[in-house]
């Protein structure tokens, strides 16, 4: 035995006393700790970081695939986000195992740990089920790919372009350049309008005076001149369509135009396509359609009911809006 084993086992450490058998017992289970406890441990952390090499490989594939079949920086951003999720919960449950078997594994008692857990995550799901449902449909989101940042949506009463996106919340800016922070969990019914394509239907409001196929015929030109011309080539997807006579109201009628383009890039041809149309209707000495224009079939002259500078428009009353008559059925009063 060594010399300072030796000098050990002497006085109040030596075989018999009290702190002797002490002794003798740590060794012991040192012992069976070695035998028996350690080679498990040690199993659990070659598991542990086996899982962890494995949760950081795929995470990290998933974002290398997305930079590489991605078709913009809002898809790799969600991936980035989704990755980073599933790599910080995997991580999370990995050492929390971990550290429940090394505890398990040192003797110590789980139960009462594991009702304290339990009995605090009820409490912090009360408190922020709110934010649990917005993480929930956050992953949701991401997942289902139900929208991309830069895309232009409408959702929970807003329309905008979504500038950033997290598990938590959805940042939309609308037209006039207001931020909207919406809630994830908020989110029920998503109207992308930035997939596929966009169609836009312009209602050509032309007087009753006109001949309908002239007409017809008109916007066709017009329509087709817009989606050959060389700024909007490559911008329709479809040639436009004009569907004939939607509607006659008095002296107006109503030539439906329909074009189907690029997501999101239908304003522009929609704008000149008017811009054309207001000079072609000049240039053929056909009149546009006006709630106050009376057309005489008889004579074929059109007569304006333009009210006078001074004279005010007669309200418009609301069916709805009407109080119902209070009257005696007995005296008629």
């Amino acid at each position: 035995m060594h010399p300072w084993l030796l000098a050990a086992r002497t006085g109040i450490f030596a075989e018999g006393r009290f702190l002797g058998r002490i002794l003798d017992e740590w060794i012991v289970d040192s012992q069976e700790f070695i035998r028996t406890r350690l080679p498990h441990l040690m199993v659990i952390a070659v598991i542990a970081v086996l899982l962890i090499w494995l949760l950081r490989l795929v995470t990290s594939h998933m974002t290398k695939l997305a930079k590489w079949h991605s078709t913009g920086a809002g898809h790799i951003a969600q991936v980035k986000t989704l990755a980073g999720v599933i790599r910080t919960t995997g991580l999370a449950v990995i050492f929390l195992i971990t550290g429940l078997q090394f505890l398990d594994a040192l003797g110590l008692n789980l139960a009462p740990l594991l009702a304290s857990a339990g009995i605090a995550g009820i409490a912090i799901g009360l408190a922020a089920q709110n934010i649990v449902k917005d993480m929930l449909n956050g992953v949701l989101i991401l997942i289902e790919d139900q929208f991309d940042v830069g895309d232009t949506v409408r959702m929970a009463g807003v329309t905008g372009t979504v500038e950033a996106m997290t598990l938590r919340k959805t940042s939309v800016r609308d037209a006039d350049g207001t931020l909207y922070v919406i809630p994830n969990s908020q989110i029920t019914t998503v109207a992308n309008m930035s997939i596929g394509y966009s169609v836009a239907t312009v209602n050509v409001n032309v007087d009753f005076s006109a001949n309908p196929d002239e007409v017809i015929k008109l916007l066709k030109n017009i329509a087709m001149e817009v989606r050959n011309s060389e700024q909007f080539r490559d911008v329709f997807i479809a040639d436009p369509q004009v569907l004939g006579v939607d509607a006659v109201k008095g002296s107006e009628v109503f030539y439906p135009v329909v074009f189907k383009t690029l997501a999101t890039k239908q304003y522009d041809g929609v704008r000149e396509f008017r811009r054309r149309v207001r000079l072609a209707l000049e240039a053929n000495n056909m009149l546009p359609g006006d709630p106050n224009r009376v057309f005489n079939s008889i004579t074929g002259e059109t007569t304006s009911g333009n009210r006078q500078p001074g004279e005010e428009a007669a309200p418009q009353h609301d069916p709805t809006l009407l109080k119902p008559q209070e009257s005696n059925p007995f005296t008629g009063e």
